[in-house]
């Protein structure tokens, strides 16, 4: 079907109060769906007590979670441009409340399930390319956008970062319920912040939904995703599933080039796995969301297996990284405008790898817990330099028609390497858990940085075209150049 041409002429800049209006709700958004992603590590004997059930029942809850927000982050994205990104923005945020609603008054592990592994992990899919797009859309010049980006993309380090300590914190005093509850109290406020939220496109309705398309990426992205956990258990498992998940995805690419060829809408265009500075962009994210789980899986690993901290305990360890995300994301708009995109994102890997030099150095020579401060703080820094840049210039590589799609694959990459994380860190770890086998897993992200670094220098020094352009690539007044 054609496309839903742009809007004429530029959009006006939103003023500082809409901007505020604007972001709120999106950056809290992104802050719950990456508190929930972490909080959970913290609440599992807690949890399996009051259930009755075991620690693995529990971590099958997280395994499922994962699973199907991964699954169905790109079908969530093409449903934004199709019901609207305000509808599917608020329809994931009241699916989301009723699974934490549901998980907190759960009598077992099968409520559970429903509540924070299906209902939570099927909102989060729906709410969070809308949160992309709309920055993208609602922000249209390179400083305003990397300011927008860099407080949602600071909201979601901290709730990645700082679920651990917030989840404990809230469990020790209360209990596991009571942070479920807390996630339904913020999804009501964020409801409320985003009744006023504008659309910048109609949605459209009429447009093709490839259900045999959705299907075949879902399974393809599960099948990886359930590899990729499976790693510290066997690892015959996990190539074979990684093996097979691959071709179901290259069955799926197929589709897309077939349906093309008739003239149909696919799932996603293949114009987007074209496209070499988005691609490299991607790249990038995978790498930084994968050093950033992986960071916090093994040093917390470390902390409570080998030191002995509990959760509180290792979560205000953690504080060093979450302020330095925090420090350098809210700094986007400023480092924008005195560098280029490029620059930051390898800035932001020399930075982290640098971290992770001096956390193996100086938790080799000391037995004390703020050993852990500089080179997390180090850690937190460069990933709070980078993400927002990366973001950006995946997002920007594309037009406005593409904004819901590119959104998918974007979180569905960045999910990816939040699992390859762990997965890793997981089965370095197994081997034993002792200072060695910490290194080595910190050693192990060292790598993949340095090789976000190499794929960094790759990226073109002035990327185009800027997402306000039309299909046929041509600006419109006022889009200024992308550094």
């Amino acid at each position: 079907m054609p496309e839903q041409a742009p809007p004429a002429g530029p959009r006006p800049p939103p003023d500082a109060g809409s901007r505020r209006r604007i972001l709120a709700p999106l950056a809290l958004a992104q802050f719950i769906c990456s508190f929930a992603g972490s909080n959970m590590n913290v609440m599992i004997n807690d949890i399996s007590h009051d259930l009755g059930t075991t620690v693995q029942g529990v971590q099958v809850a997280i395994t499922i979670f994962l699973l199907v927000m991964a699954a169905l982050m790109i079908p969530g994205g093409k449903l934004s441009d199709i019901l609207g990104r305000k509808r599917c923005f608020l329809a994931g945020l009241v699916v989301y409340g009723a699974g934490a609603v549901l998980s907190a008054v759960s009598p077992g592990l099968g409520v559970l399930i429903l509540g924070n592994s299906i209902l939570e992990g099927v909102g989060t899919a729906l709410l969070i390319p809308p949160v992309y797009i709309l920055t993208t859309l609602l922000f249209t010049d390179l400083t305003s956008r990397a300011r927008a980006f860099g407080i949602v993309m600071a909201a979601g380090g901290v709730g990645a970062a700082a679920g651990p300590l917030i989840g404990g914190l809230i469990t020790s005093a209360i209990s596991w319920r009571a942070a479920f509850v807390f996630q339904a109290l913020i999804v009501v406020l964020i409801i409320i912040l985003s009744l006023t939220l504008e659309d910048p496109l109609p949605p459209d309705p009429g447009r093709h939904f490839d259900v045999p398309g959705a299907v075949l990426s879902a399974a393809g992205l599960a099948l990886i995703v359930t590899g990729i956990l499976a790693a510290d258990n066997n690892l015959w498992l996990t190539a074979a599933l990684l093996t097979t998940g691959a071709l179901v995805l290259l069955r799926f690419l197929r589709r897309v080039n077939r349906e093309e060829r008739a003239g149909r809408d696919p799932l996603l265009s293949s114009d987007l796995f074209r496209n070499r500075t988005s691609n490299l962009g991607l790249i990038t994210q995978n790498a930084q969301w994968l050093l950033l789980m992986g960071t916090s899986f093994t040093v917390a690993a470390f902390l409570q297996a080998v030191r002995g901290y509990d959760a509180i305990e290792t979560g205000v360890i953690f504080t060093a990284a979450t302020l330095g995300l925090l420090a350098s994301s809210l700094a986007a708009e400023r480092l924008a405008t005195r560098a280029s995109q490029r620059f930051l994102i390898m800035t932001g890997f020399v930075i982290a790898v640098a971290g992770i030099a001096v956390l193996i150095a100086l938790v080799a020579g000391s037995a004390g817990p703020w050993a852990f401060a500089p080179g997390l703080l180090l850690i937190g820094l460069g990933l709070g330099v980078m993400l927002t840049p990366s973001v950006n210039v995946v997002q920007s590589a594309f037009p406005e028609q593409r904004q819901g799609e590119i959104s998918g694959v974007s979180r569905s990459i960045s999910n990816l390497g939040s699992s390859f994380g762990t997965a890793i860190a997981g089965t370095i770890l197994v081997a034993g858990l002792s200072k060695n086998a910490y290194a080595a897993a910190m050693a192990v992200l060292a790598v993949v940085g340095l090789g976000g670094l190499a794929a960094a220098a790759r990226l073109p020094r002035t990327p185009a075209p800027a997402a306000g352009r039309d299909a046929a690539g041509q600006g419109r007044p006022g889009d200024g150049p992308q550094r």
